[in-house]
């Protein structure tokens, strides 16, 4: 009897070096990142430092955290993880949490609890909504989208951060939660926090500050550069829950995030609890029910070993780099950066209208640069870290040659991959390239993957002609969470 699927069990097991050789040359088509060309995704210090996230982690690597009453030591962990965090947000004594697998599910699970807690009270109203400016993670509306609730976007200013005015003009008796971010992903920009959280305070709303990247990296630049930062934390009255990933600039291992809310009186309708089931009593703190306990303790081991000294060490270099790079393109005729980036987040863009950005994107990929392309405006993004300190200066000399083509070639953006970029970024149908993904999707998770034989020895439908354009268009859009 055939089975569906192209690809089948192996009948025997196979020797382990064999099987690590086989993933280690599937690896070989996988992104490059450790030469330091790659600017998203990876957050690296070194092989020692991974060496000890591995080993922290298969200290755990059979515990299943579903159950803190059963694994006292995880429970410390996460309790001295919530700690450590909310002492670097400004939290007082009240202030709890817990540890998730990443920035979507803290923001998902924040998104959960206020509206149980509206729910709760008898103040959720059909069509519930949650303000946020268009710069907000989509984390949010995919939260908003499994619970039944509607986001309401509001736009952002002349310099990128969100319009305060505007979000005061969508209040409604529907408003359930507002957002913010601290930075937004796309352009590394500080919403401006203090009168996003008195517009909260004043209508006695939820405030949800996303610091899923900045939250282990802000803390530092207010150190490193005093007075470049205003208040943007839990020194906020109005700010009800922070997000901040372990596995960003705390540098613990993928997925790990710390989801902190300003007392237990949020946090508590975050719990669920199931009391009739055959199997006992179910309860869980987070969206996962069993839950690795590795991440937990890579965090707490990156934390402990790289300490404030490390943190500073560390957030001073790639300050520094992130100032000279922006430096050297402020100087470059013709490119632009988009607001004053609080950070090692930056975006820039062509300020020539004759000279296409994704052009100077496509130059800079011919040289062997992986990087983020964005819409909204057309923009290059870059996250500067440790393994791209010693890349600088070949970046700056090839971004000024990207440059200088696309400003001698303007009929370059009808060609090669920036007419499909600059085609996906401004269609005005956006339900047809939401489509479109959807189709690319279907196609990656489709047991018969398109272009191989199937067991009974017929061809899947071929690809539509903008799927393989579509593959390489994602493979460098900002997926970050």
């Amino acid at each position: 009897m055939s089975t569906p699927n192209h690809y089948r069990l192996p009948t025997e097991g196979q020797p382990p070096e064999a099987l690590l050789e086989q993933m280690s040359n599937f690896k070989s088509e996988d992104v490059n990142w450790q030469e330091g060309r790659t600017w998203s995704l990876v957050y690296h210090l070194g092989p020692e430092h991974d060496a000890l996230l591995k080993a922290a982690s298969n200290l755990y690597f059979s515990e299943s955290y579903i159950n803190p009453f059963a694994f006292k030591s995880l429970q410390r962990m996460e309790r001295e993880l919530i700690q450590m965090a909310a002492g670097l947000l400004n939290g007082d004594d009240g202030v709890c949490g817990t540890v998730t697998s990443g920035g979507t599910e803290s923001i998902f699970l924040a998104v959960y609890t206020y509206r149980e807690r509206a729910r709760k009270a008898g103040k959720l109203r059909s069509g519930a909504e949650i303000v946020l400016p268009v710069t907000a993670h989509p984390a949010f509306e995919k939260a908003a989208h499994l619970l039944g609730l509607k986001t309401v976007k509001t736009p952002v200013d002349e310099d990128g951060r969100a319009d305060v005015e505007a979000m005061r003009k969508r209040l409604t008796k529907r408003t359930l939660m507002l957002v913010a971010s601290a930075p937004s992903y796309p352009h590394g920009l500080l919403d401006p926090l203090p009168e996003i959280a008195a517009l909260a305070q004043n209508h006695g709303l939820p405030l949800h500050v996303d610091a899923c990247i900045g939250g282990f990296m802000l803390p530092w630049v207010e150190r490193l550069r005093p007075g470049r930062l205003p208040a943007w934390d839990f020194r906020l009255p109005g700010v009800t829950s922070m997000s901040a990933d372990t596995h960003k600039f705390a540098y613990g291992a993928k997925g790990s995030s710390i989801l902190l809310y300003r007392s237990i009186d949020y946090l508590r309708h975050q719990f669920y609890v199931s009391t009739d089931w055959p199997g006992g009593i179910y309860a869980s703190a987070t969206f996962q029910g069993s839950r690795s306990g590795g991440p937990i303790a890579a965090a707490w081991a990156a934390m402990h070993a790289l300490g404030e000294a490390g943190y500073l060490r560390i957030g001073e270099g790639l300050l520094s780099g992130s100032e000279r790079l922006q430096s050297a393109i402020r100087n470059i005729p013709g490119l632009q950066i988009i607001g004053q980036p609080c950070m090692n987040i930056l975006a820039f863009r062509s300020s020539d209208k004759q000279t296409d950005t994704f052009v100077i994107a496509d130059q800079l990929e011919a040289k062997g640069w992986v990087m983020d392309r964005q819409q909204r405006p057309d923009c290059i993004h870059l996250t500067v870290m440790q393994q791209h300190l010693e890349q600088l200066d070949t970046f700056i000399n090839d971004l000024q040659e990207a440059v200088a083509f696309a400003q001698k070639h303007p009929g370059a953006k009808s060609q090669g991959n920036a007419a499909l970029y600059g085609v996906m970024a401004r269609l005005p149908m956006r339900g047809m390239v939401a489509r479109s993904v959807r189709q690319l999707y279907e196609q990656l998770y489709s047991s018969k993957p398109s272009g191989e034989d199937s067991q009974e020895g017929t061809a899947s439908p071929e690809p539509a002609w903008w799927m393989g354009p579509l593959n390489r268009l994602l493979s460098r859009w900002p997926f970050s969470r």
